[in-house]
């Protein structure tokens, strides 16, 4: 990491010089920041990770952050005896996980994030899909992969049945910063958990976010000689599955990105979470810290 004493103050003013065209490029302009993986659980990542969101929200972009929670939902399972059970890679989720999946996010993990961003001087508000009717919801179909007149039941595994993103806005209208977690609610008042990905990128959309960014512990999307492609669009992301290079839980992160993009986001981001301050340099630099997909 570099010293930022060694900087030569030039080179310091420099660097806020380049930021200033996409400073004002994306003021006022939504940002939907999908935050899981490493970021969430090294403690100077978390800790970068909020001071980027509260920068952003400061040079008057509006961030929302959508969080998942595997690693801390498995351990929190794992100290009730309970072992997670996977299909296709969907946590199998029956009502006694549902109440554990509830507490952890919208409990533990959710207000860590919010401490965290209150903590580095921002203002942020916790959500679930519970909170002004936010997030509706239905039981997820999943089809068997190869066979798809085979149904398999995963529980209180959640499809999104439509998004009211009115609360969020009130909130971002009054200087807060949204933190969204990914639990939507059905027709008789049951929770459903919904994968943290799909509720990003329909929130994006939904929003008419300017970028969705999407924190993972992948450099982005590689070729098949291991290089980072820094910038796609959705018809060479459909070639690069049809011949194998993209596959495994890189999928799911690709359908709802490319969703996102084809929906009217201008931009989805695919972000190493790992290199420190990594969705600041993504956003407000020329580098390329990740991929970026584009709609057209």
């Amino acid at each position: 990491m570099t010293d930022l004493q060694s900087i030569a103050p030039r080179d310091k003013a420099e660097i806020l010089a380049q930021a200033l065209p996409y400073i004002r490029k994306f003021h006022g302009k939504t940002m939907v920041i999908k935050y899981g993986g490493n970021a969430m659980t090294d403690p100077e990542l978390q800790a970068d990770f909020a001071e980027d969101v509260v920068l952003l929200k400061l040079v008057g972009m509006n961030p929302v952050v959508v969080h998942g929670g595997g690693p801390q939902i498995e351990t929190a399972l794992k100290r009730l005896g309970k072992k997670g059970e996977f299909i296709q890679g969907m946590r199998v989720t029956d009502s006694e996980t549902m109440e554990v999946v509830e507490w952890v996010l919208a409990g533990e993990v959710q207000q860590d994030i919010v401490g965290l961003i209150n903590q580095a001087g921002g203002k942020a508000v916790g959500l679930t899909g519970r909170d002004g009717g936010l997030m509706r919801a239905k039981k997820l179909k999943l089809l068997d992969n190869k066979d798809p007149n085979i149904e398999h039941d995963v529980g209180q595994v959640g499809d999104i049945v439509s998004i009211d993103p009115s609360v969020v806005k009130a909130l971002q209208d009054d200087a807060f910063i949204p933190v969204v977690s990914p639990i939507g609610f059905g027709e008789e008042n049951e929770s459903y958990n919904i994968n943290a990905d799909v509720v990003a990128s329909k929130l994006a959309t939904v929003l008419q976010a300017e970028k969705l960014v999407l924190l993972t512990n992948i450099p982005g999307v590689l070729d098949k000689q291991g290089q980072l492609l820094t910038e796609l669009t959705s018809r060479e992301i459909d070639d690069l599955i049809e011949d194998g290079t993209i596959s495994g839980g890189m999928l799911p992160k690709l359908a709802g990105a490319i969703d996102a993009a084809k929906s009217g986001v201008n931009a989805v981001h695919i972000v190493d979470g790992r290199v420190p301050h990594s969705m600041l340099l993504e956003i407000l630099t020329d580098q390329a810290y990740g991929t970026m997909i584009r709609s057209y």
